[in-house]
């Protein structure tokens, strides 16, 4: 049978783009995340326009009402210096408002100006709900003019925006004040994820003067891994370089036995903190050596057939709750 191929449009521009069309069954999300300072405290930010791993959206496809805007949220999660807070609230159309600059999803916002990417969360946290309420600021450079294809058919396109930005936490609930180094990209597909990948893993080195390094490694479900691996500078400029040695994998991890493979060009990875350990996918600070430097880096493994299966699907909405307006 011959594969479709839609047309996907190029993400890169000067401004995140929030009133980019997404097309039926498709998606976009804008991700942020960021070490403190002094290593204690971390966090990720990931704004869903047609949000891919919703159990509600993952149903209405199959019925054939895959509208993304349905289906919109703004996952919030800190980690530590005390204990991690997990905030996703999926929300429907009627409480979505989006611009070029703006993108508002019930209570939380998140608006780019002169410069600066804001964002004002109120949330709760699920399952055992707890008022979450702070704004984010990250100061971002110039943002990058280049955007990939991560599939032979280029259904599905990655766009590292700003590999190195200054980020200011503040917090009422939880009482939280930080300042770190993050990094800002988007991804966007005509397909869901799960349709076209078995799975994948990235990671991204954390920012200094000198720049660092992103790596991304696809698992497609038609023809071979796709390998990415980027230098990006000071100024958040990436151009593609050739690491061809893989280190070994990370145990997986303790809970659901997530696998944690390495990207080509990572060696001697260690676990500092397990993030997320979820049924079908891990987020992990790691310690790594990548081109000869020593490095912290933020890993994520996802395992698409793992989410597709019908048992991660039931547990899903316990830690992803839907609700009609604000």
């Amino acid at each position: 049978m011959e594969h479709r191929i839609a047309e996907q449009p190029a993400l890169a521009a000067s401004t995140p783009g929030f009133d980019q069309q997404v097309p039926h069954n498709g998606y976009r999300w804008w991700y942020l995340d960021a070490f403190s300072d002094d290593g204690t405290a971390g966090l990720t930010v990931i704004v869903f326009v047609g949000s891919v791993f919703s159990p509600y959206y993952f149903r209405a496809r199959r019925q054939g009402r895959g509208q993304p805007e349905n289906f919109c949220s703004i996952n919030v999660i800190l980690y530590g210096p005390k204990r991690n807070y997990w905030t996703l609230t999926e929300r429907d159309q009627a409480v979505v408002s989006r611009s070029a600059n703006h993108f508002a999803v019930g209570p939380s916002q998140a608006e780019f100006r002169d410069g600066e990417l804001q964002f004002s969360i109120r949330e709760r946290c699920a399952p055992i709900p707890q008022r979450v309420s702070g704004t984010i600021r990250v100061a971002l450079p110039q943002l990058s003019e280049r955007c990939f294809a991560l599939d032979q058919f280029s259904q599905h396109r990655w766009w590292p925006a700003a590999p190195s930005s200054r980020v200011s936490v503040s917090f009422d609930n939880p009482d939280l004040q930080w300042q770190g180094q993050g990094y800002f990209d988007s991804n966007a597909g005509v397909v869901p994820v799960e349709e076209t990948f078995r799975g994948w893993q990235w990671l991204r080195t954390e920012g200094s003067g000198q720049g660092g390094h992103i790596l991304y490694e696809t698992q497609p479900r038609i023809g071979e891994p796709q390998q990415l691996t980027l230098a990006y500078d000071q100024r958040g400029t990436s151009s593609e370089v050739a690491l061809t040695e893989r280190g070994r994998h990370l145990p997986t991890t303790p809970i659901w036995r997530v696998g944690r493979p390495m990207p080509v060009g990572a060696r001697g990875a260690k676990v500092v903190k397990t993030f997320e350990d979820t049924p079908f996918y891990a987020r992990t600070e790691i310690d790594v050596d990548i081109a000869g430097n020593s490095t912290r880096a933020m890993h994520e493994s996802l395992d698409l057939d793992r989410f597709k299966s019908r048992w991660v699907q039931t547990l899903l909405p316990f830690r992803m709750p839907r609700r009609a307006g604000w």
